[in-house]
């Protein structure tokens, strides 16, 4: 059955028996009543996953590469990374930081750096492949936790940078950011305060603030991608343009605040809090009074996640704030900014529990349960992130962004685009993993969850409370495609299919039975809670069953009928339009018999009149030859040809004179030469110089006496013509 699977089944099957969850999953504690925060304690990294062991405090690392192959020593082999100082603490969360070297562990009461050692060997494992590797790790900011035992730590994050020595950014519940660098970890390089310090020290009953009362502390924050600084911001009027990151920080009473963060540069007003920014449109109770979680999608202009404790997600624009009524009332205070605004696009009501239909009525039953949801980034996909929380796993795929980038970049007239945004489907919400099934149960939360995307396709990976592994490909219909390989990139020369351009053309056929089968809600991987001996009530299991197949019936079978309704109609078109393009074929197969034949026929009478010409010319030609010959006065061709003549006659008597003159000249020279050659005279001696002057002069007469001859004989071959 393996072999018959391709290698990503193969190793989706092989990784939930690994030995580490098997050995895991032996000693998993009792689960509690329910965890007081999101735990995820599974990240991943070059083809391998890394899973937090809180009882040994360690990192146990599985190679998926080796998974699925046909060496079953696989499933059998990991590594284990055993922290040196290991921390004091619970750990919640671990974090990978952007240059791929330490990994941060994250707690309630603290927070603690593991370097990760360095890899080498044939299969580039840890220290060469050893079973069990220490690694060092850095305590951050220990003595501010250990002094301040009111304190908690809300939420962490690694400052962007991947040039810079690594820093770690603390959200504490005193509202209050502080970034701290691995070299000095201990005190903050950088601090900034969201709340006055007197209102702070004013506490109620529970150790809270008045603030934290109102909802008016923060809860989280995120990182924008790097961005120029606008120069209202800055404060200065100066030309230079200065990069930092935006620092989106999120109150629980749903305010957003925007700061912009260079830990290159500290000029001007950067680091100033502005905020809140508005939202529109307005809503009366500011979208929530219960936010948790903030994502700014990796795109421009910034498109910002905002989740509560309900389930509602609001996909934001960040755009650049106009002056209004009320800032334009401020706009006599240097001191007042243009800050930006967020455009609320659209909102997403997560399914957190299941809901459930009671009785005979159709309506399903209003859930009052809620939780705090964490929120993802795709490693791959930017326009693709997921939500995790108590209930299960969500992922959501904003398919607007590349007609909102079209839009923002067209002319203020072109309305096309604005068409296009508007016509465009909302973002696709993919219900993954439910772990609260039914009312009756509690739900049972993940420990981690991990997207791979480098290897054979993107596959979603969630550890649960028991250290079951469940592994899930998602859906590619927002995850872009791979890029074309160089050996099968086509040559522009070439012509296209005429039906390949209509199949990829914006309104083609595919597309539009594609929107007809695009589901608004699923059935999830269904998980209950670890009590497995008490069952539950034949009500709810009859209401899940009965919600399953409303949602089968209403998600698929109904759109697979419209789709084949859809298709059937579009095959009799088509074969309406095939029988006419037949016919229409057999006509131009008669008309090119025809043009065939006419073609022929033209070519024969091309022929006969090309030939009736040419016996024309000659005619023409014989009977001006015959006009000319016979006229009694010559012409001036003729007198020309006279006068040439003539020319050439008096030149041969002048050069037959030349040549008996030279002949003659040759006749006495041999004399003298044979006369000189007698022995009774004495031999006459020449110098050096003397016999190569003789030497140039003959040379000299050989030449000219060559050229007369030469010209003699072209002479007397023209005469000859």
């Amino acid at each position: 059955m393996a072999a018959e699977w391709g290698p990503a089944e193969q190793w989706r099957a092989a990784l939930p028996q690994h030995a580490v969850l098997s050995r895991l999953r032996e000693r998993a504690p009792a689960p509690a009543a329910r965890p007081p925060l999101i735990r995820n304690l599974l990240f991943g990294l070059d083809g391998d996953l890394f899973l937090w062991d809180g009882e040994r405090s360690a990192l146990h690392t599985i190679g998926l590469r080796r998974l699925g192959g046909p060496d079953p020593a696989g499933l059998g082999r990991y590594q284990t990374l055993i922290c040196i100082n290991p921390p004091l603490f619970e750990v919640y969360q671990t974090l990978l930081s952007p240059t791929q070297h330490h990994v941060a562990l994250i707690g309630t009461k603290g927070l603690m750096v593991l370097e990760l050692p360095k890899r080498w060997g044939k299969n580039s494992e840890f220290e060469g492949g050893k079973s069990t590797v220490n690694c060092s790790t850095v305590p951050i900011a220990e003595r501010f936790f250990t002094s301040s035992t009111s304190l908690t730590l809300k939420h962490a994050a690694w400052y962007p940078c991947e040039t810079l020595e690594p820093h770690i950014v603390l959200l504490t519940s005193d509202n209050t950011i502080r970034f701290y660098s691995l070299k000095v970890p201990q005190t903050p390089v950088k601090v900034i305060a969201l709340s006055d310090t007197e209102e702070e020290t004013l506490t109620i009953k529970k150790g809270r603030a008045y603030t934290a009362s109102l909802g008016e502390t923060a809860v989280a924050f995120d990182f924008g991608p790097l961005v120029p600084v606008p120069k209202n911001v800055l404060g200065q009027r100066g030309s230079e343009e200065v990069l930092a990151y935006p620092l989106y920080i999120l109150y629980e009473n749903g305010e957003t605040f925007l700061t912009y963060i260079s830990l290159l540069q500290s000029t001007g007003n950067l680091g100033k809090l502005l905020g809140p920014l508005p939202m529109h449109p307005a809503a009366e109770d500011n979208y929530g009074y219960d936010a948790c979680a903030v994502l700014c999608l990796p795109c421009v202009p910034n498109i910002l996640v905002i989740a509560t404790e309900s389930g509602m997600l609001y996909h934001c624009v960040v755009l650049d704030g106009e002056e209004d009524d009320e800032q334009s009332e401020k706009s006599w205070d240097p001191r007042s900014d243009l800050i930006p605004s967020l455009y609320v696009f659209e909102c997403v009501e997560l399914e957190l529990a299941l809901k459930l239909a009671s009785g005979d009525e159709e309506e399903p039953l209003e859930s009052d349960f809620s939780c705090p949801i964490k929120l993802h980034r795709d490693p791959k996909c930017p326009s693709r992130y997921h939500c995790t929380h108590e209930a299960g796993v969500h992922s959501v795929g904003l398919t607007w962004i590349n007609k909102l980038h079209k839009f923002l970049g067209s002319d203020e007239e072109d309305k096309d685009s604005l068409q296009e945004l508007g016509a465009e489907q909302k973002c696709f919400v993919e219900h993954i993993l439910c772990t609260k099934p039914l009312p009756c149960r509690q739900p049972a939360p993940i420990r981690g969850f991990w997207i791979v995307s480098d290897i054979l396709g993107p596959t979603m990976i969630c550890i649960t409370n028991t250290y079951e592994c469940i592994t899930r490909p998602l859906l590619s219909t927002v995850h872009p495609a791979s890029p074309p390989l160089l050996c099968t990139r086509e040559d522009k020369d070439v012509a296209v299919s005429p039906l390949r351009i209509l199949a990829e053309s914006q309104h083609s056929f595919e597309k539009h039975i594609r929107s007809i089968l695009q589901r608004s809600s699923a059935n999830p991987f269904l998980l209950k809670s670890a009590d497995k001996d008490a069952a539950p009530p034949p009500e709810e299991c009859l209401q899940l069953l009965s919600r399953a197949t409303q949602v089968f019936r209403e998600e698929y079978i109904l759109k697979q009928d419209l789709a084949k309704e859809e298709i059937q109609q579009r095959v009799k078109l088509l074969w309406g339009q095939k029988k006419k393009q037949l016919e229409d074929l057999n006509y131009c197969r008669e008309e090119r018999k025809s043009l065939r034949e006419m073609a022929e026929r033209l070519a024969d009478k091309y022929e006969e009149a090309k030939e009736k010409q040419e016996d024309i010319m000659n005619r023409m030609k014989k009977v001006l030859r015959s006009f000319h010959s016979q006229l009694p006065v010559l012409s001036d061709s003729e007198k020309d040809m006279k006068k040439e003549l003539q020319t050439i006659h008096d030149q041969l008597q002048h050069l037959s004179n030349a040549i008996r003159q030279v002949k003659m000249k040759k006749e006495y020279q041999q004399k003298k030469m044979e006369k000189g050659t007698s022995p009774r005279k004495p031999s006459i001696t020449l110098s050096a110089y003397q016999s190569k002057c003789i030497q140039t002069v003959l040379k000299e007469e050989g030449e000219h006496i060559r050229e007369m001859v030469k010209q003699i004989n072209d002479i007397r071959s023209h005469v000859n013509f």
